[in-house]
């Protein structure tokens, strides 16, 4: 298991500071279906030492996930991306089944320890909204009408037809849970919302490079989830982790510090050593430290240059 840092922005300044402090894989979002792009970056990272290992988020997947037109141009991109991801060495495609593209919360600037900044989550403060305040981009009223059964059909056709092209392009697909884990938001239907559907849904291709990114902070939101036990019950699927916790639960949460949370991160760690493949663990969604803007919540440094180090500290003391 390797830490690895999605950075906003991968500049100059953040890369070397997180190769400093000991980090050695890179994650990026979506960088487009230009191979020559993906090289450059990947040459650029290696520079400081480290590798990209990681493509997750802003993946254009709502066309699929709905099944709408344009679909199947969608499911061509997404075989490309893994096609030059194979050829560049990036070695996990981390993607969601969401149906409204990203993660959601109702608040991005509730108040942490010692003045930090974080995200939370309220039902109550929906107020009947078609979608909620969030951190993605705004979504269509037509997307908003899918069915559970009709996601899960279309995500075994989906499946069907990239996971062929991951295993033969060597990359694995890390399946990431909706967040916040609730089978209906808005009006709309959602259903990677458990660890068991994370096991059915890997179970409908089954294929070792078809796999999941097991995000505790998103179950530790949900509540009732033993996350120790739920890793080890998950770990023959687990290909990427996201390591964060959060105060509280549905209907109302919100994410912390990695060590100011509910959950027990060091048995947590302890379970993730036991899975039986290698994979990149990264700490996920991070408080907004002081000195830095908050435009872009959960993806400022520092708060990631905190969480690495407590990482560090767990997989030291557990090897």
């Amino acid at each position: 298991m390797k830490i690895g840092v999605l950075l906003t922005p991968m500049s100059h300044h953040n890369l070397k500071l997180v190769s400093q402090v000991g980090a050695t894989d890179i994650i990026i979002s979506y960088p487009g279906l230009n191979l020559n792009e993906l090289l450059k970056r990947q040459k650029q990272v290696q520079k400081y030492g480290m590798t990209i290992s990681c493509i997750e988020r802003l993946i254009p997947t709502l066309k699929f996930v709905h099944n709408l037109e344009g679909a199947d141009e969608q499911i061509e991109g997404f075989k490309t991306l893994l096609r030059n991801m194979g050829k560049a060495g990036v070695k996990t495609l981390c993607y969601s089944w969401m149906p409204d593209d990203d993660w959601q919360r109702t608040s991005l600037n509730v108040v942490e320890r010692g003045g930090a900044l974080t995200t939370g989550f309220d039902m109550c403060n929906l107020n009947n909204a078609k979608v909620p305040t969030k951190t993605g981009y705004s979504l269509p009223e037509d997307f908003v009408h899918t069915t559970a059964d009709e996601l899960w059909r279309n995500l075994e056709n989906f499946l069907k037809e990239v996971v062929p092209v991951a295993e033969e392009s060597g990359v694995n697909l890390a399946l990431h849970p909706d967040d916040p884990p609730v089978e209906n938001l808005a009006g709309q239907d959602r259903i990677i919302t458990s660890p068991e559907a994370m096991q059915r849904a890997v179970e409908l291709v089954p294929s070792e490079f078809n796999g999941i990114c097991f995000c505790q902070g998103t179950f530790a939101s949900k509540g009732g989830i033993d996350i120790p036990s739920a890793i080890e019950r998950l770990s023959a699927y687990i290909t990427m982790a996201h390591f964060r916790d959060v105060k509280g639960q549905m209907p109302s949460f919100q994410e912390t510090f990695i060590d100011n949370g509910k959950t027990d991160m060091a048995s947590c760690m302890a379970a993730y050593l036991k899975c039986p493949r290698e994979f990149v663990i990264r700490p996920d969604h991070v408080p907004t430290l002081d000195g830095e803007g908050d435009d872009n919540p959960g993806y400022q440094t520092l708060g990631r240059i905190h969480a690495i180090g407590y990482m560090q500290g767990l997989l030291h003391a557990l090897r």
